[in-house]
């Protein structure tokens, strides 16, 4: 038997789990794994479940029979195959510690998606990227530019079918008409801790200030500059005794591992936009395996 995945969101209201149980029950499906959450505040309902169905089941026949239900409960839902790879597009300047971090995730299949290319604006990481068998566009940026590169990049991202674009440290600013067409669906990953030390050089102006932890933070890309709503955190402990260089190279793997997290989390569908928040829930069983070593 095939596992599918179960999005909802909706106003807080009493019988929505119920329903759902009660549909998919009768669909002959088993319930593995749910997650839910009420935002009371907001009035806002998420739910997450992974189920067994039969062989004949599809998330479209799935999604058909339970519109009706949806529709009398104002329901926003969606029916997903774990198996179908998201299409990511991968997007980097000149610090690659990102790129071949999700590389390697990504040829061991910890990272179940497909690559389907990666831009960039440095010609750095070509010989990397195509010897994964992966195509690689560079397309230059300057000031006057600019406009004629998004309208490549997002000419790529159309032409590939990409669900996911993936800033892995790509050190431009995307337009506000690129982030409204992509919104929800390009993830960024900030070397800091947000909201703290934002701009070029957070790693410097943590140094200045003698933090004693440093950290990452993925989240959505918005038109306002790191302030979309995030994904993922994580940090790691620093002293006196470090300097500004240290701080850097102890960032890079918690960007790696924060970036990666937050791409997992989509692409399993585990993460819900709630206003300028988001709610993440746990994976479920399974869903880190890997499908070889190395």
């Amino acid at each position: 038997m095939s596992h599918l995945i179960m999005t909802v969101s909706s106003s807080v209201r009493t019988g929505i789990v119920a329903r759902i149980a009660d549909y998919l029950a009768r669909q002959g499906c088993n319930i593995l794994d749910s997650s839910q959450f009420s935002d009371v505040v907001n009035d806002r309902f998420f739910m997450r479940l992974m189920f067994s169905v039969q062989s004949e089941q599809t998330p479209e026949s799935l999604s058909q029979a339970f519109a009706p239900i949806a529709d009398e409960t104002g329901m926003e839902f969606a029916f997903h195959d774990p198996a179908r790879k998201s299409k990511v597009i991968i997007m980097v300047s000149r610090f690659g510690h990102c790129l071949n971090d999700l590389l390697y995730r990504w040829r061991i299949g910890a990272l179940p998606v497909d690559i389907v290319g990666v831009i960039s604006n440095h010609m750095d990481y070509q010989k990397i990227v195509v010897n994964h068998d992966i195509p690689f566009h560079f397309i230059k940026v300057t000031k006057d530019s600019k406009q004629q590169a998004e309208a490549e990049q997002m000419r790529i991202v159309r032409d590939t079918g990409a669900d996911l674009i993936v800033l892995a440290r790509y050190m431009q600013v995307l337009s506000d008409q690129m982030c409204q067409e992509m919104s929800g669906r390009i993830i960024n990953i900030h070397h800091s801790f947000l909201p703290s030390f934002k701009g070029a050089n957070p790693y410097k102006q943590a140094f200045d200030r003698g933090v004693k932890l440093i950290g990452a933070t993925s989240h959505y890309v918005t038109a306002d500059l790191d302030e979309g709503p995030i994904i993922e955190q994580d940090i790691i402990r620093v002293t006196h005794a470090q300097n500004a260089s240290d701080y850097v190279s102890l960032g890079r793997d918690v960007e790696n591992q924060v970036l990666a997290r937050a791409i997992h989390a989509h692409i399993h569908r585990r993460v819900f936009l709630n206003a300028d928040k988001t709610v993440v829930f746990p994976a479920s069983p399974g869903e880190f395996a890997s499908e070889r070593m190395g």
